[in-house]
């Protein structure tokens, strides 16, 4: 389960660009956190895992050699090498269950920056997609083009031109541009149409089926109208977002198709105009409804001491744009972009779940459809000068990525499309390896004030009336009040938790975890309990353990384990009540390597 706090970096941190490539092998089991991944370095990759350094065994007659019934030797140590990958197989297929039902039927938009379509890095990026397609994620992809346009430019001996985020598209711009996407349309459909290698299969029999490829879908999905002339300058063919067709994408989806989205859209006059691609991909995560939009760049982002940002939340996004917004032109659009206030103030429906909030801006990056109403439709252009030497490292698509989030697409990922397996890597590993920027995560969490006492005591009493939890007297609950958390919303709270930490015994007790009946099943005691894990491994606490009469099932399908009392720590045996014939669980936490912190209030 991802995770978020109120705090993620310093919004004065700047983005770095990165010169450097991140070398890592992807360790295949889900659990191991990042710190754990180097260790294991020597596991090997994902495909094809690599041997494990088995010391050698000397002699012929030594116990570490065996004759087989063909009275040739064989090696002990290979056996035991095979053994421990099957077994490293079997575990990374157990452990990705979960991933597997999370993402399944969602839909994904990749933007795959047109810097990796110029690289080798392409064709496992697509035979990754591939995978993940045949898992039953959907897939709209849209690849860029500008770097190809350029070098079409170049061999034509004309100059590309820029005015901030936007190409002026004249004739020469606007031929480049219908031959560079003619161009990676097909060779992104041949990549993808021969689906897996049928080698290793056939051994479980013939099947028509696996010689299918993966379809793709592509076609007039985008609505473009001419940006026109801004501030005395004739953009010529450059379009803007006009209309994404949602419902002729979801079909070709539902037909179980990867949708490829090009840059190209066509007007209501017939006129070809060349977008921004990183326009239409945000538009057309936000058109969609996407659960995730992925934007796979030729680096990952950095802070100021070179080091992975693993997550931002939308706020802390947001601040960081901010900050910069006088000496970058992207920010500055970004802060026209998203009204001040929308950040502020979340607006909710009856479950609790966030209503998107539109962007509003001027010129393309937004625009009234004359309905008085703001379509949600018009998405972020980045690009120009500013993008392409990199003046301000990748803040350019940290801003997009913040616009998609306030939009309502609840994750963002952007990854380093020059690290082996990185969709592999940030899918199906707790901690991942890009930086994820999520609006969502934890959102209401803080820790408990005196002014929620009574909220507390409303959640509690039902549970105590019913035996499921002890009673605790008004004076109690005050003298425990710094170990508990609530989640508020519009003033109101609607769950709670409490950790008590034993930091000599390095283990922490969970207690009095209660959802408000109205708001139960929408997934607030996970988001508590993952929350009290966050909480715990950031005070250097190792295991959490729990006493519990009725709701065993619920934390032993969250990965507690029922223990003896012995495994409870002595100051808290003392004060048990045996006669209530709880019984007691435990759970080790992994080492956090999230990049998610955690506020002042941890501290």
């Amino acid at each position: 389960m991802a995770a978020a706090a109120a705090a993620s970096l310093s919004p004065c941190t700047p983005i770095q660009n990165h010169q450097r490539h991140i070398q890592s092998n992807f360790i295949p089991c889900c659990s191991f956190s990042r710190s754990n991944f180097n260790k294991n370095r020597s596991i090997g990759k994902f495909i094809g895992i690599q041997s494990l350094k088995i010391p050698p065994f000397e002699g012929n007659n030594r116990p570490g050699n065996k004759i087989n019934v063909l009275g040739e030797t064989e090696s002990a140590g290979i056996e035991a090498s095979n053994a421990v990958k099957d077994e490293l197989f079997v575990r990374f297929f157990r452990e990705s269950w979960p991933y597997f039902l999370a993402h399944r039927g969602s839909t994904f938009v990749i933007l795959i920056s047109a810097e990796i379509i110029d690289s080798p890095n392409l064709d496992h990026i697509l035979m990754d997609i591939s995978l993940l397609h045949g898992l039953g994620i959907k897939f709209v992809l849209v690849p860029g083009t500008h770097v190809q346009i350029d070098q079409l430019l170049a061999e034509r001996k004309c100059e590309p031109k820029y005015v901030g985020s936007y190409r002026i598209t004249d004739a020469d711009s606007l031929s480049a541009a219908m031959n560079a996407s003619g161009r990676i349309r097909i060779m992104i459909e041949a990549k993808l149409s021969p689906g897996p290698s049928l080698s290793g299969i056939r051994r479980h029999g013939d099947n028509s089926r696996w010689y299918d490829g993966v379809s793709v879908a592509s076609g007039n999905f985008l609505a473009a109208k001419r940006r026109g002339v801004v501030e005395g300058i004739d953009y010529a063919s450059t379009g803007e977002v006009k209309k994404i067709d949602v419902s002729r994408i979801r079909e070709r989806l539902d037909q179980d198709s990867i949708v490829l989205l090009s840059n190209l859209g066509y007007s209501s006059s017939g006129e070809v105009l060349n977008c921004n691609t990183y326009e239409v991909a945000t538009a057309c995560a936000l058109a969609l409804g996407a659960e995730k939009l992925i934007c796979i760049i030729d680096g990952p982002i950095l802070d100021e001491y070179g080091r992975l940002i693993r997550f931002l939340t939308l706020q802390d996004a947001d601040m960081l744009i901010r900050k910069r917004a006088k000496q970058s032109e992207t920010a500055a659009n970004y802060v026209k972009a998203v009204a001040q206030e929308d950040l502020a103030c979340a607006i909710f429906d009856p479950n609790g779940k966030a209503f998107p909030r539109a962007p509003k801006f001027q010129n393309g990056v937004g625009f009234d459809n004359w309905s008085g109403l703001w379509s949600t439709e018009q998405g972020f252009a980045i690009g120009g000068q500013e993008r392409l030497g990199r003046l301000n490292g990748y803040l350019s698509e940290l801003a997009a990525a913040a616009f998609v989030c306030s939009g309502g697409v609840q994750r963002v990922h952007l990854l380093d499309g020059t690290m082996g397996g990185v969709l592999l890597k940030e899918l199906f590993q707790r901690d991942g390896v890009g930086t994820m920027v999520a609006s969502d995560l934890y959102e209401g969490i803080r820790m408990a004030r005196v002014t929620d006492l009574d909220g507390i005591k409303r959640l509690l009493l039902p549970l105590e009336e019913s035996g499921i939890l002890i009673k605790r007297t008004e004076e109690e609950l005050l003298q425990a009040l710094d170990s508990f958390i609530v989640v508020e919303r519009e003033g109101h709270i609607i769950a709670c938790s409490a950790l008590f930490p034993f930091f000599k015994d390095k283990c922490g007790e969970v207690a009095a975890i209660a959802v408000s009946p109205e708001c139960r099943g929408q997934g607030q005691g996970d988001k508590l309990l993952d929350y009290i894990e966050k909480k715990a491994s950031f005070l250097g606490l190792q295991m959490l353990f729990l006493l519990t009469t009725r709701t065993a099932d619920w934390f032993v399908r969250r990965g507690f384990t029922e223990c003896s009392i012995e495994s409870i720590p002595e100051e808290r045996r003392k004060r048990i009540n045996i006669s209530r014939r709880s019984k007691y669980y435990m759970k080790r936490l992994l080492p956090d390597g999230s990049g998610i912190r955690l506020d002042n209030a941890y501290a």
